[in-house]
């Protein structure tokens, strides 16, 4: 079950076989082994054991992926953090891992060197991939790991991993609702997830997998390049999205497998159509990360990615899936639970609801993480009877396929009446002058709760507070109709484009537990 070994042996059968393109530049299964001995090598050079945790701050390059395998070949943790991260959340999540080394690319070296990290007890050791290694005090990665070549690391039970639940990865969720949790992923669950992926993607040797998605995240990691790896597959690695790029990737390397989130597949829809490149190669395009309307299903189709959704989290990785045509004969469904996995939905006492009724969604199986990194409060709160609580609330039909209707944490009770966010999103959104809304909701001393939108608006014409109350009067119930209404420039969002919704509060008259918004948010009120 160890990821390292995947590559080994794919080097053995296949040694030319391409197994990263990066950059105009390939890697074949051969060298990808001979530099995740060379990377192992260096980490027990630097004193790295099983057990201590190697956390990476990069781009999507081959080095983050020979990291991410030397790691799981010694036993040691693997710890991918996201490079857009603010200081104080780096500082963060760097205190609560306490890894013993810090790889970053060179695009990072300011930001690292004002950190209180830098005088951290134990001390912690750095290593920049990249840039002027004379110009700063940190390890060299290139040239250190370069000492090592054709050298491979010594391995004993030991000094590597022997059952496979051990920990292999924590990967940091995306703190929609707080400070990021580090979900303890074990390489049992990485292996599960491959298999799951295997049918999900019909993955074979010969696949073409392009991955836009940042490694650091679940999609990029577990759903697309383990998986391709597993398979012996072709991975190419795009360091950012452009969708020109893409395209043209997507005919050069006659491109099998691709996933993204809506706002990738809103760039590519955006291209003129001149400047866009032959589809015909694409086997299955994915779309999961946020909530996907059936108008851009729609479009995508037209445009030729023909496209698959998968619903999951950081915790689980892939739980739900729907082929390309259930949102013709199922309009809204997220699909039915992977393979290998039992997924169902409980009330708030965890019995099981019949078909057509809301509840949460609770997952058991090898998929499930071990527990939230230092947190065992949150992680009895998580997981409990064996059983994984999601937060997400969703009703399932009779043939057993899923339909979400929002977070547990972002449901409001107004006047005695469950209301869910979800649903009054997708009036709103409706409106022709509105081009994306957040609901919200936010205490009020005659109702309890009652909800607050916070709109984007399209081209640049925001509609009237009255206007979007008569909009959704006959829409929906008229105590879902939001309160009060704020337009902003932008939401603050995840690496996946997930609305924080609680960042997402307002100077005026918005009681919250985070500081006050940015200069982004107006905010206008309206009663009813």
């Amino acid at each position: 079950m160890n990821i390292a070994w995947w590559v080994q042996r794919w080097s053995e059968l296949h040694p030319g076989k391409t197994a990263i393109r990066f950059e105009g530049s390939s890697i074949s299964y051969l060298e990808l082994h001979r530099r995740v001995n060379r990377a192992a090598c260096w980490l027990q050079d630097l004193g790295i054991e099983k057990g201590d945790r190697v956390a990476v701050m990069l781009k999507n390059c081959p080095e983050f992926m020979e990291i991410y395998m030397a790691a799981a070949r010694i036993g040691a943790i693997f710890v991918p953090i996201n490079f857009r991260l603010a200081a104080p959340e780096l500082e963060y999540i760097l205190k609560n891992a306490r890894p013993r080394l810090f790889i970053f690319g060179a695009d990072q070296v300011d930001r690292i060197q004002i950190l209180s990290v830098n005088t951290a007890r134990p001390p912690l050791l750095l290593s920049c991939l990249g840039g002027r290694p004379e110009e700063t005090p940190f390890i060299d990665y290139h040239a250190e790991t370069a000492t090592f070549d054709g050298k491979a690391p010594f391995l004993s039970k030991y000094l590597s991993p022997l059952d496979p639940t051990e920990p292999q990865v924590i990967m940091y969720t995306s703190g929609t609702t707080g400070k990021p949790k580090g979900a303890v992923l074990t390489h049992r669950k990485t292996f599960f997830n491959c298999l799951n992926a295997e049918i999900f993607f019909k993955l074979h040797f010969d696949d073409m997998m392009l991955i836009l998605l940042p490694l650091f995240h679940s999609g990029g990691l577990f759903i697309q390049a383990s998986p391709a790896l597993y398979k012996g597959a072709t991975l190419i690695l795009h360091s950012r999205f452009d969708p020109i790029r893409t395209y043209r990737d997507i005919e050069q390397y006659k491109v099998t497998k691709l996933l993204g989130v809506p706002a990738v597949y809103k760039s590519l829809l955006e291209v003129h159509p001149k400047e866009r490149k032959d589809l015909s190669s694409l086997r299955v395009c994915a779309i999961g990360g946020e909530k996907t309307t059936p108008e851009l299903l729609s479009r995508c189709r037209e445009a030729g990615f023909r496209l698959r959704q998968i619903m999951g989290q950081t915790e689980t990785s892939i739980l739900l899936w729907a082929a390309e045509d259930d949102f013709l004969s199922k309009p809204g469904t997220v699909g039915r639970p992977v393979f290998h996995a039992e997924v169902g939905l409980v009330d708030p006492d965890g019995r099981p609801v019949p078909p057509g009724t809301v509840g949460e969604i609770v997952v058991k199986g090898s998929i499930l993480m071990k527990e939230y990194w230092m947190d065992p409060e949150r992680t009895a709160e998580t997981i409990r009877e064996g059983r994984l609580h999601t937060g997400d609330l969703a009703r399932m039909d009779e043939d057993g396929y899923f339909y979400l209707v929002d977070r547990v944490g972002d449901m409001y009770i107004s006047g005695g009446e469950n209301v869910y966010p979800a649903e009054v999103e997708q009036v709103i959104e409706s409106h022709p002058d509105v081009k994306e809304v957040a609901v919200v909701g936010v205490p009020d001393e005659k109702w309890g709760e009652v909800g607050h939108a916070f709109i984007l608006s399209k081209n640049g014409v925001s509609p009237q507070p009255s206007a979007l109350i008569e909009f959704c009067k006959g829409r929906i119930a008229s105590f879902k109709i939001p309160k009060g209404f704020s337009f902003c420039t932008d939401f603050p969002r995840t690496a996946l484009g997930k609305v924080r919704k609680h960042l997402l509060v307002s100077v005026e008259r918005i009681p919250t537990r985070e500081p006050p918004a940015d200069a982004w948010i107006t905010s206008q009120k309206e009663r009813i």
